[in-house]
């Protein structure tokens, strides 16, 4: 009977489960959501983190930096011909009504300025946002084109000495976007974006964890460079469609690799959905926080260390319960069985056992509880 007893498996049972509903507690202590215990299991074994640009290592708020009409660069060129008296003001009115029904953060900031600026901002008549490349728009029969090269080449738009320009602005971090009316280049107009509060700091931090941190964004590959410097990221994955992010993460994963994606706009869902843990910004889409494995509540990037130092916790703590359990059934399933009774006369009661197994699960339980103490530890910036 004592052997049966010793031999009851009930400390290995509690280990895993009393460490992850404690280590799901204390993210939400710290303000990350962890919606299943698989996921905090998972977290420890991640070797690449994936991060959205625009609002997530950006805050989403871009403001308009530059207004460039072509007349000022082109000389004599068909451009400057047909848009000579074309004014900055002229130019943004022309951009904020292509963005008008645009939910592009870049496209608000152009609306947003113009209205600042009291320019009538009137509905188009036709409005066709094109994922990747940027909107056309008609209106008073004019027919205007917003976007990046790609759009200006599909529509054999010759942006001529606007492309030097746009390389500068592009160097210093900044996204320009090229105006285009009738089928001739208007202007381009520059709008920048701030990093999010202690980006820099997350990055380093995981980092210094051992794990790769890569950029996902949409701009192009100059831009990308610039932001991706200021924030501390070795590699970038530029000009990726928004329909591409998912394969862009399948194709990691494909390489063996764990990965997780950090995300909070509509088109990060597919990517959130294909990445072994997604990581959803509290302050995104309701589409992406229902989507992700993990959600962080007070939009602070650090709360990614936090979720990955957790769960590395917390399977330490589930090693050191399972460890205790074992060595304890090793230990004391030869005595209840009386292997001590030929030298020194023990015998193992079944009330001692009953004592001893309980013990073994009171301090799997109490050990787990430890992870309450837990603190993260964050590189700060200097």
């Amino acid at each position: 009977i004592a052997v049966l007893i010793i031999a009851c498996p009930c400390a290995m049972g509690l280990a895993t489960p009393t460490a992850i509903m404690v280590g799901v507690g204390k993210g939400a202590e710290n303000g990350v959501l962890i919606k299943s215990g698989e996921a905090l299991e998972t977290a420890h074994k991640l070797q690449v983190v994936v991060f959205d640009k625009t609002g997530t290592l950006t805050k989403g708020e871009p403001e308009v930096t530059d207004i460039i009409p072509a007349a000022s660069l082109t000389g004599t060129s068909s451009a400057a011909k047909k848009f000579k008296k074309l004014s900055e003001e002229d130019l943004l009115q022309f951009a904020a009504i292509a963005e008008k029904n645009s939910e592009h953060p870049l496209g608000e900031a152009i609306v947003r300025m113009a209205k600042e600026r009291h320019l009538e901002v009137v509905d188009s008549e036709f409005f066709n946002a094109i994922p990747g490349y940027g909107v056309e728009v008609k209106y008073s029969g004019k027919s205007v084109l917003l976007g990046n090269r790609k759009l200006m080449e599909q529509n054999n738009v010759n942006i001529g000495q606007l492309e030097e320009k746009m390389r500068a602005l592009e160097e210093d971090g900044k996204t320009a976007m090229l105006v285009a009316v009738d089928g001739e280049a208007a202007g381009l107009i520059a709008v920048a974006d701030t990093l999010m509060d202690y980006s820099v700091d997350a990055v380093k931090t995981l980092q210094r964890m051992g794990l790769e941190v890569i950029m996902l964004t949409g701009d192009n590959e100059r831009t990308a460079k610039a932001i991706a410097r200021q924030v501390g990221v070795d590699r970038i994955l530029a000009e990726v469609l928004p329909g591409d992010k998912a394969s862009e993460i399948k194709r990691l994963q494909d390489e063996g690799k764990i990965v997780a994606m950090v995300g909070d706009g509509i088109n990060d869902a597919p990517a959130l959905a294909q990445a072994n843990i997604g990581i959803a910004v509290g302050s995104g889409t309701d589409v992406a926080m229902e989507t992700g494995d993990i959600v962080l509540v007070k939009n602070d990037l650090r709360d990614v260390v936090i979720s990955i130092q957790l769960s590395r916790a917390t399977m330490n703590k589930i090693k050191q319960g399972l460890f205790w359990a074992f060595a304890y059934n090793i230990a004391l399933i030869p005595v209840a069985a009386g292997i001590l009774y030929p030298f020194m006369g023990i015998l193992l009661d079944p009330v001692f056992a009953a004592a001893a197994m309980a013990t073994s699960s009171v301090s799997v339980v109490m050990n787990a509880s430890l992870l309450k103490r837990f603190k993260p530890k964050l590189e700060s910036q200097n």
